[in-house]
């Protein structure tokens, strides 16, 4: 009967230590381009307050999308995935780095992260893949500093595509993340 009770509370015990809130903890390990060692820019230059991680100063962060965020191309602010895949490829590593940097420097700059898959498969499929793609660089950003409430997620699977077409040229633009600064 002791025996019983003893087991019971340790489980009573592992319930509530399991829903407890934890600091950038990741439910899966990190996958390839997620989590880059270090947190200097490719540069090797550490983050700055005064400068942006890709260049020009604080006073300069319209920025493409959105207000905010690191200054550079549309294309710095977006990530693209192979088929089927929701992996961040290594190539990709610097634009996290950049953004993670600059969330870390800006704690009050928010970031949606926008996951979107091409047309093939079903409507459901797609909303479920653009999420995990959009996870995966939210779970890479915390990995580098972000925190948690300064990034969201949306995942608009199919609906919107960066370009119209049935050729792997479209649909390798449309499988992607956006990161978009909010106000």
């Amino acid at each position: 009967m002791k025996k019983m009770v003893s087991i019971a509370c340790l489980f009573a015990a592992a319930a509530l230590l399991a829903g407890c809130p934890k600091k950038n903890t990741t439910v899966e390990p990190p996958v390839a381009g997620s989590q880059i060692a270090g947190s200097a820019n490719p540069n090797g230059e550490g983050a700055s307050t005064s400068a942006t991680p890709l260049g020009g100063d604080a006073s300069s962060m319209g920025g493409a999308q959105g207000g905010g965020g690191p200054a550079g191309s549309a294309e710095s602010r977006i990530i693209y995935f192979d088929f089927d895949k929701s992996d961040i490829r290594p190539e990709f590593a610097g634009i996290v780095t950049a953004n993670a940097q600059y969330l870390t420097a800006h704690p009050g700059a928010k970031l949606k992260l926008e996951g979107n898959t091409d047309e093939r498969g079903t409507r459901e499929y797609n909303i479920g893949l653009g999420e995990r793609r959009a996870q995966a660089v939210r779970r890479a950003l915390m990995l580098q500093g972000a925190s948690e409430n300064q990034l969201s997620t949306v995942s608009f699977g199919a609906e919107r595509p960066a370009v119209e077409g049935d050729d792997e040229s479209a649909w390798s633009k449309n499988r992607r993340v956006e990161l978009v600064y909010t106000p």
